[in-house]
């Protein structure tokens, strides 16, 4: 049954015999709904969008699932509901408790599945899958390359050399930096010119050279058949500006929902618009104060000028009831994001029982503040809160150094949240790389980097293929690597074939691969489990396609020999940067470097809507403890730019997200004095009478 059959078989199983108890008190799932979340939930689409202000803890996924699953009550087709998100982890725990609810809200009998949400993703996923659909009215073949950032980067960094802009005379911008502007310029939608003068000042100059880098770049992915993550959105928009594209995606969807608005950037914000426009129903779903992405290109105005975007404006509703945190945890996160400049008006409250202040900890320098967070750490576990439930914060990955130090001289043991991801593991790439170019014979990076697997193959040789045009049977490789060349042009051969199948396709490239692993690396075996787990992955996609598609766009978190050896231990204290950490909980949190030059970082405060972001980042971090928080100041911390200057530490005060009004919601605790020290502060007679001293030195 095609999915949209499907969609309305289940809209008219829901009508008849039996039609679904409309959504009033007896419905058992909106029944545990508090007001708030139900006013968002049963939002009639005929009233217009509607923007659903979640405060942090709120029951924002319960809200949206249930908003879900009130549409289908309604009759809507489940295939015909788009639902956009920022990582895959959240589409699928979305999907997942939708369908839960979906199951009990239609009364379904318990052997009969729920329906499915077929276009449950992220925006770049879902951005891929239309592009495949339409790739034969936008010169592109299906099965077009899609470049995660390593690939993008090395693909500018040969077209800037093939420009000579390498050798220029005056430094030019490196291949990263060159991306990052590009990236910047896509998604924020500004001129190259008002971007350079406002982020990369000290490119301005290079302004030319850049458009014409850009451009070739541009030229150089077309050839190649492939598509960065940046031209997955900005293809997508140009499709909502032809009118008879427009028509048919517009067409595809009925509703649109769209987790985390407050993310988004300007060609996002251009791309929900359109869909908008084109009738779909949209209910976007945010919170201003954990706008914390603005190097991705996010901007907190777009979630803020929401309503204003339709007429009439779109309805707002506030969830500001919080299940997480203890009430004073709460006054003390409130208090600090109440001094935001300009934001959506909510108190989040609870009706939890009330706890202890969050604690306000000032201490001499970093190496107090390590030993103050592992002696805390050490307490709770004793008095049996496990390490996995607590975790430590901070602004920048550097700045726990101190404390790993520390930790690891306890015998702590902790996982960092941060770091490389699967994908950029060399043999994960390797195998990737052979089914992307069994995709699009075009990608010459996916050619250039499986022709180096092949014994015999070298940089002479892998150059000449790059030139050759014609079919790869046709290619003479050195006869050193004649019989290995054979292997993988016959393994292209079976790939491209009717005879291939899905996901034993992956189980012959994994193989084919396997004496090369060997030969490259010592730890083969630990590597080889790696590629395990990407052919247990393959087996939860459709297709080959979909499969390298979705994981270059959202790859797991790390892989076994990147994250060192296996942990032991059966518990473990989270370290996390503030960033990795948002849409995370943990009963006993520790914040790090409260202080000015670290929170607001030194390097963020050229301007208000930097600071605050700055802002919003603390309240993040705060909003993560459920029951006891603490925030340290170092009085005194390790710099490493200052050695140039001669200086290797700064003296830091109070982040001024936390003035002198604000100490009432604290328990603040000041660093006790030696023995010594507390004679010169006062304890005791002095020792001697400065005034006449400094009198008697004078005629």
């Amino acid at each position: 049954m095609a999915p949209a059959t499907a969609g309305r078989a289940y809209s008219t199983a829901f009508r008849s015999p039996n039609p679904p108890v409309p959504a009033t008190v007896t419905s058992p799932v909106h029944s545990r709904l508090n007001p708030q979340q139900r006013r968002a939930a049963e939002h009639p689409p005929a009233d217009g969008p509607l923007l659903v202000v979640a405060g942090a803890g709120s029951g924002k996924t319960l809200t949206l699932a249930a908003r879900l699953a009130w549409l289908v009550q309604q009759g809507a087709d489940p295939h015909r509901v788009l639902l956009l998100t920022f990582s895959r982890r959240a589409a699928a725990e979305m999907a997942r408790r939708a369908g839960r609810l979906l199951h009990e809200t239609l009364r379904l009998p318990s052997n009969t599945a729920p329906p499915t949400l077929p276009w449950c993703g992220t925006f770049h996923s879902v951005g891929a899958r239309l592009l495949r659909e339409e790739a034969p009215r936008l010169g592109l073949a299906r099965g077009f390359t899609v470049l995660d950032r390593a690939d993008a980067q090395d693909l500018l960094a040969l077209t800037r050399q093939t420009l000579g802009l390498a050798e220029s005379e005056r430094r030019f911008p490196m291949a990263p930096t060159c991306l990052a502007i590009h990236s910047r310029a896509v998604n924020t939608r500004q001129p190259l010119h008002e971007l350079l003068l406002a982020t990369y000042p000290w490119c301005r100059e290079h302004e030319t050279k850049l458009q014409r880098l850009f451009s070739a770049f541009t030229e150089a992915k077309l050839q190649q058949q492939s598509l960065d993550f940046d031209d997955l959105l900005l293809a997508w928009w140009h499709l909502m500006q032809t009118p008879a594209l427009a028509e048919r995606l517009g067409a595809r969807f009925d509703h649109v929902l769209v987790d985390e608005v407050q993310d988004i950037n300007q060609l996002q914000a251009d791309l929900l618009l359109a869909l908008a426009g084109r009738g779909c129903k949209l209910t976007a779903v945010g919170d201003d104060a954990q706008s914390i992405y603005a190097f991705r290109g996010a901007d907190v105005r777009h979630i803020l000028a929401f309503p204003q975007r339709f007429e009439p404006p779109a309805r707002v509703v506030t969830l500001e009831r919080n299940y997480r945190s203890t009430p004073q945890i709460l006054n003390a996160s409130n208090a600090v994001i109440a001094l935001a400049a300009e934001r959506f008006d909510k108190q989040l409250w609870t009706e939890r029982a009330a706890g202890c202040k969050p604690r306000l900890i000032t201490v001499e320098d970093e190496a107090a503040q390590a030993r103050g967070v592992a002696d805390a750490v050490l307490a709770q576990r004793e008095a049996g809160l496990a390490l996995k439930r607590q975790a430590v914060l901070f602004r920048a990955a550097h700045h726990s150094a101190v404390l790993e130090l520390e930790l690891v001289r306890r015998g702590v043991p902790f996982v960092k949240f941060g770091g490389l991801r699967f994908l950029e593991a060399a043999h994960v790439k390797d195998v990737l790389a052979v089914l992307r170019w069994a995709d699009n014979p075009h990608s010459k990076l996916a050619a250039l980097r499986a022709a180096r697997l092949v014994p015999g193959m070298g940089p002479a040789s892998v150059r000449r293929l790059l030139d050759h045009g014609g079919p790869l049977t046709a290619f003479k490789p050195p006869s050193a690597a004649a019989a290995p060349w054979r292997m993988l042009t016959s393994l292209l051969e079976h790939l491209r074939s009717e005879a291939a199948a899905w996901p034993d396709d992956l189980a012959r490239v994994v193989a084919w691969y396997q004496p090369h692993l060997e030969r490259l690396h010592d730890d083969a075996r630990v590597r080889l489990a790696d590629l395990g787990q990407l052919v247990h992955i393959a087996a939860g996609h459709a297709s080959r396609e979909r499969f390298v598609t979705e994981l270059t766009l959202a790859p797991p978190e790390a892989s076994s020999d990147e994250a060192g050896p296996p942990h032991r231990d059966e518990d473990y204290l989270i370290l996390s940067t503030i960033h990795s950490a948002k849409g995370q909980e943990w009963n006993a949190v520790h914040v790090l470097h409260v202080v000015d030059g670290c929170m607001p970082s030194d390097l963020a405060t050229g301007s208000a809507a930097e600071i605050e972001e700055e802002r919003r980042l603390l309240y993040v971090a705060m909003t993560r403890a459920r029951d006891e928080l603490s925030l340290w100041v170092p009085q005194r911390f390790h710099v490493t730019q200052q050695r140039a200057l001669g200086g290797r530490h700064l003296y830091a005060l109070r982040s001024r997200f936390i003035p002198e009004s604000l100490l009432a919601h604290f328990e603040v605790l000041q660093p006790e004095a030696s023995e010594p020290e507390a004679r010169c502060m006062g304890a005791g007679p002095p020792l001697l009478d400065l005034a006449a001293a400094l009198r008697g030195a004078w005629p």
